[in-house]
């Protein structure tokens, strides 16, 4: 029956194949670094599982410094440093280390190999905390899984990965131990010089079809294209957005490019672009005006605006709303739609009256218009009552209406 079962899940792969992934999916299902973690630190004596708890965030998020530990225990900052390594290495000699670890190997192996070769930092992190046993909602619980999951990386699985840290490109990343990595750097350089031309943000699939037409990518293909068996859907995507999780897990060579690359990053938005631009990383509030409106698509007001900022958190800096509305008034891109409503002239709004509005559009039409047309095109423009446009239309210093009942502007 189970074998069944396999044949008709998917009747293109081979019967050992699914195994095989079958095998790989209950493997990472089944990982607890804090668990693993617990266990390996049985074997220390009170004080070294101390300073390694304290050292590397293993009790809560926070890191100590040397300094701060000898505090605690009385004892110089060497001193400190002689426990942690000697702790370290009495933890690389354990009998049964391998038997503890070797899942967690595998699994790191199989995430690093299907992304090319190298993950930054916190997103493998992330990927790993996302295959831990049970499920981790709160940020502090999040970040002590990832602190147990960086010490077992960085100091019992040495001999399989190491940490990037000093690239032209990319951030602080893990790789295979051997795995070499110039052709991806080479290829992050000539993205960077595409994305600079195109000058505009784009989505994650529009970043990946841009990235295919690159001599680099076509050169390397068959490295950047591996075989896809975990799931990252978990881990796609953010509090505005939702990534295209079946076409980052086909494409996942190149997404670890993107979210490992120093110039090249993705906005609150889902939104891909170099780091310094404005879109990516807004750096005054009214760089947080526009984004916010340009990405809700619709006039808000002023106050919601403020509310929408301070939700995002782009940064540590709130703000209020009086300051946001001064912007608002004071840039010429922004345009007053309605009582304290704000939309973006680019999409085609006009500053001015109620009244001005009207003479725009009798005058881009250049004829004279019913007035239901005319308070559809102001509609269009201001969000206000038709009744204020009916009134503005009475004003017969301005308008005037002809023998079939339309209206036109008074000629000085």
């Amino acid at each position: 029956m189970e074998m069944e079962n396999l044949q008709n899940n998917n009747p293109e792969k081979s019967i050992l194949e699914q195994i095989i992934n079958n095998q790989k999916a209950e493997e990472a299902a089944n990982l607890d670094a804090v668990e693993i973690v617990r266990q390996l630190f049985l074997d220390l004596n009170d004080r070294e599982r101390d300073v390694l708890s304290r050292r590397f965030g293993l009790s809560n998020q926070i890191k100590e410094t040397l300094e701060n530990i000898g505090s605690a225990h009385k004892l110089t900052r060497e001193r400190i440093r002689q426990i942690e390594n000697s702790g370290i290495k009495k933890l690389r000699t354990l009998k049964d280390l391998e038997q503890k670890i070797n899942s967690l190997r595998k699994v790191i192996i199989e995430l690093l190999d299907e992304h090319g070769g190298i993950m930054e930092r916190d997103y493998l992190l992330s990927a790993l905390v996302n295959f831990s046993v049970g499920s981790v909602d709160k940020e502090e619980a999040v970040n002590i899984h990832k602190n147990h999951l960086e010490f077992l990386v960085s100091k019992l699985l040495h001999e399989n990965f190491e940490e990037v840290t000093e690239t032209k490109h990319f951030k602080n990343s893990f790789k295979l131990k051997y795995q070499a990595i110039d052709h991806l750097e080479e290829l992050a350089e000539e993205l960077i010089t595409k994305v600079k031309e195109v000058k505009s943000v784009m989505m994650t699939e529009d970043l990946f079809e841009l990235t295919k037409q690159l001599d680099n990518y076509k050169s390397n293909e068959t490295k950047l294209n591996p075989t896809q068996v975990l799931d990252l859907s978990n881990i796609l995507g953010g509090e505005l957005f939702n990534e295209k999780a079946d076409l980052v897990n086909a494409n996942k060579a190149l997404y670890s490019i993107f979210q490992a690359s120093k110039d090249i990053e993705q906005n609150k938005f889902g939104h891909w672009g170099l780091a310094d631009w404005r879109e990516i990383r807004p750096k005054t509030i009214n760089d947080k005006i526009y984004l916010i409106l340009k990405n809700q698509a619709k006039p808000m007001h002023f106050v919601d605006i403020t509310k929408k900022i301070n939700e995002i958190s782009f940064d540590d800096k709130e703000a209020n709303a009086a300051t946001v509305h001064n912007e608002l008034i004071l840039d010429k891109k922004y345009v007053l739609v309605g009582r304290g409503l704000y939309g973006l002239k680019e999409w085609g709004y006009k500053t001015g009256t109620v009244v001005d509005v009207i003479k725009d559009v009798l005058e881009k039409a250049q004829e004279p218009l019913s007035r239901d047309k005319i308070i559809e095109k102001v509609l269009e423009q201001r969000l206000v009552k038709r009744a204020t446009i009916v009134l503005a239309l009475m004003d017969k210093k301005i308008f005037e209406k002809n023998s079939d009942n339309k209206y036109y502007v008074v000629t000085a």
